[in-house]
């Protein structure tokens, strides 16, 4: 039955993590009109262990503590992280910047409280933010729609040096007089 074969492959394929037997093969018998044995499902996995394990495939499919999940290959571990790198040393955009700052100090927020602040859209920004996991999200807000709250990541703190928000400059410390229009009041 290639059609199981194939399905079975993609339920691997779109789960993060790894999946145990007794997973793959309750999804498999929901997915199905028919059911599929232990004994079936462990050949499945056998074959596409086998198709994998081909040269042209920059991936493979391991088995760690009974969890079954695709890995890319060890060859291709060092590309990857210099992907990562330039990923992590990319600069934020001005954007970027200014919503971080909001999340920094007005956190948690909606990303309809940031767009109102900014007064643009804020997707993208929010997205990179989340990406380079400078941001994360903090639940949901108890108002209509149940928007996501972000606020900063342990990350973020690391990279700041920070202990938590607390330690985050207050604005008042930088408001400088060139930042000033006209003259003070005496």
């Amino acid at each position: 039955m290639k059609a199981a074969l194939l399905h079975i492959e993609a339920i691997l394929f779109a789960n993060e993590g790894g999946l145990a037997l007794q997973d793959i093969l309750h999804v498999a018998n929901h997915a199905f009109d028919e059911v599929i044995s232990k004994n079936e499902l462990i050949g499945y996995l056998d074959q596409i262990k086998e198709k994998y394990e081909a040269e042209e495939h920059i991936f493979s499919l391991h088995v760690f503590n009974g969890h079954y999940q695709f890995l890319t290959k060890e060859e291709y571990h060092p590309t990857l992280q210099h992907l990562e790198a330039y990923k992590d040393n990319r600069k934020l955009s001005q954007a970027a910047l200014e919503t971080l700052s909001i999340i920094a100090y007005r956190q948690p927020i909606t990303k309809l409280e940031i767009e109102e602040i900014r007064g643009v859209n804020c997707d993208y920004s929010v997205q990179k933010l989340l990406e380079k996991n400078l941001i994360q999200i903090q639940g949901k807000a108890e108002t209509v729609g149940k928007p996501i709250l972000y606020g900063t990541s342990q990350q973020f703190m690391n990279h700041f040096g920070l202990k938590d928000v607390s330690e985050l400059p207050q604005l008042k410390d930088l408001v400088t007089a060139e930042n000033s229009i006209g003259e003070a009041e005496e």
